[in-house]
């Protein structure tokens, strides 16, 4: 990218839901080929907007893709979000999970083998997976939750359980991974999107044996293939995230990206501008992506907002997002 050492990655959501090669290509392809990002994420997300010229927040939906072919089907509520009709609450719920069956997931590695040949050799194609705790929280809550009630008090009083559902999905999540990067990914970004919600010493004791088991099984098949690992409100966590395996650490935008390089040293990082600055004019926008890079220096950053692009955001501000990337000097 000329003038900026640092690779500007728009993490765009999707418009809509389908199972259907030929759209899932598409949605993916519509911020790429607007803006030209440096990499490609696919997604199939719960329908929010079809618009080749909006870019829109992805659902939580694309995380729990996989769940079907583990024996968890869910539906997606247009008010209530994903809900999941038999939640997991016992020893014997986590005995009916099956290790994970691709079959049912041939749309994805077509749509990643597709979108591999759209974009090569000027962008780089990145998998999605969900982290174990995050699937968790929907597989032990039933639904999307604010309080994550059910699935902390299972901490404490069944954490038997708990560590059960946490090993099988971390097992098809990793599975899951392999099957994504022998289809074309040639990046996983992990999110720990409800890592945040963890205490930093529960992060430690949840969230990080699963993160850890899932990396190791993916990197015993696939070494050379970066893992990214996000948590949203990881401000506590940074230096924790940094041991489990990854390659790079996904920030948010309440963490400032000079402090994030203190803590972390030489650990890649993403991130992380605020997405609420692109609802503001194009000279601030200019100000929070040069004040991103400079802190962060012209080695082992990946340029991104601090999370998705919030609904209603404007496409000007977007393109002016990229315009800056490409005008950042060192």
């Amino acid at each position: 990218m000329p003038g900026c050492s640092c690779r500007a990655l728009l993490t765009a959501p999707s418009l809509g839901s389908s199972e259907t090669t030929d759209l899932i290509v598409e949605i993916s392809l519509q911020p790429y080929r607007s803006f030209r990002p440096d990499g490609v994420i696919l997604f199939r997300c719960a329908l929010l907007r079809l618009s080749c010229a909006t870019v829109l927040r992805c659902a939580c939906s694309d995380i729990l893709t996989p769940l079907p072919g583990i024996g968890i089907p869910f539906d997606i509520d247009e008010t209530k979000g994903p809900v999941i009709e038999s939640p997991i609450r016992t020893l014997e719920d986590v005995k009916a999970m099956r290790p994970l069956d691709v079959s049912g997931l041939q749309f994805v590695a077509e749509s990643l083998r597709i979108l591999r040949k759209e974009i090569a050799p000027s962008a780089a194609l990145l998998g999605f997976v969900g982290s174990p705790w995050t699937l968790a929280t929907y597989l032990v809550e039933g639904k999307s939750t604010s309080t994550y009630t059910t699935i902390k008090t299972m901490a404490f009083q069944a954490p038997q359980v708990l560590t059960a559902i946490l090993d099988r999905l971390a097992d098809a999540i990793a599975d899951y991974s392999i099957f994504q990067i022998e289809a074309g990914a040639q990046t996983i970004m992990l999110f720990d999107s409800w890592g945040g919600q963890l205490p930093p010493a529960a992060w430690d004791a949840i969230s990080r044996p699963a993160i850890e088991r899932l990396v190791k099984r993916v990197k015993a098949a696939h070494p050379l293939v970066p893992i990214v690992l996000y948590a949203n409100g990881s401000g506590g966590l940074l230096e924790r995230m940094s041991r489990t395996g990854v390659d790079a650490v996904g920030l948010d935008w309440t963490v400032d990206m000079a402090d994030a390089r203190r803590r972390l040293g030489s650990m890649p990082v993403q991130g992380n501008v605020d997405p609420a600055v692109l609802f503001a004019p194009h000279d601030a926008v200019t100000a929070a992506v040069k004040d991103c890079c400079l802190k962060a220096g012209p080695r082992g950053h990946i340029l991104n907002l601090g999370h998705g692009v919030l609904v209603g955001t404007p496409e000007d501000a977007v393109a002016a997002f990229f315009d800056a990337a490409r005008n950042v000097h060192y």
